[in-house]
């Protein structure tokens, strides 16, 4: 039985198993796409990339939606990885999605850029041009949307994309996710796309199994909305839904 509940204007659903949190987001991510392409020609639509997205992705990609209408970005990616390194988000989602339906377009971030202003002016200058419909969103173990970590967390922040320095608590999830053996292994900084950037979109979905999110599920739905916790932000906005599953939400 999946429960609802709210917190602030954030909408909860739990559902009791990872596996069902990626069936019942994918549910209603599909209905919401449908929705805008009945409205409109194209629906523009970030993607993150994490493990915790692994679910929800298998879920969406058999779903009954026209991909060919779709513009797809990604919201963060490595300075200076390798592209099609399996670590890379890019490369994360081309294996996951943007390789198995036909979209539109897909647009990634240069990892391997040059110039990095250019590059986070370049992605700022996509997203204007395709004004982003649907945000999926997951929700670091220190709390972090996208790369703002808190230290770099800006509520009104003026940019639209930028690079950060990743703090230690954030790599280290990502060996703990898997993705690199050791610490050593993660890259320092990253591109990503800002807050602000994120919540003036009109539609959130959030997707945060497993016992490891406990804590940053907690701090989103009970803390104080701080840069502390980035992801406390989202009780604000006037559209997100959270999908969290027992673990996650064992702490709320």
């Amino acid at each position: 039985m999946i429960k609802k509940i709210t917190k602030g204007r954030l909408k909860v659903k739990c559902s009791p198993t990872r596996e069902e949190l990626g069936l019942v987001a994918a549910a209603d991510v599909t209905t919401a796409i449908n929705t805008l392409l009945n409205q409109k020609n194209e629906v523009n639509i970030v993607f993150a990339s994490a493990p915790s997205q692994n679910e929800f992705l298998a879920n969406l990609i058999n779903a009954n939606i026209d991909w060919s209408r779709i513009n797809a970005f990604h919201m963060d990616e490595y300075v200076g990885i390798d592209p099609e390194a399996p670590q890379a988000f890019g490369k994360f989602l081309k294996d996951r999605v943007f390789s198995k339906v036909t979209l539109k377009s897909v647009n990634y971030i240069n990892s391997a850029a040059a110039d990095l202003k250019a590059e986070c002016a370049r992605y700022t200058t996509l997203l204007e041009q395709h004004p982003i419909d649907i945000v999926f969103l997951g929700i670091g173990e220190n709390g972090h949307l996208a790369f703002n970590d808190p230290h770099v967390a800006y509520f009104d922040d003026p940019q639209s994309v930028k690079t950060v320095e990743l703090d230690l608590m954030c790599r280290q999830q990502q060996v703990n996710d898997g993705c690199f053996s050791t610490l050593d292994q993660v890259p320092t900084s990253a591109f990503t796309i800002t807050i602000p950037e994120l919540l003036h979109v009109d539609k959130l979905f959030a997707i945060v199994p497993a016992i490891t999110k406990a804590q940053a599920v907690k701090a989103t739905c009970d803390g104080p909305i701080s840069t502390d916790c980035p992801s406390s932000i989202l009780r604000t906005h006037k559209n997100v839904t959270l999908y969290i599953d027992e673990q996650s939400g064992s702490l709320i």
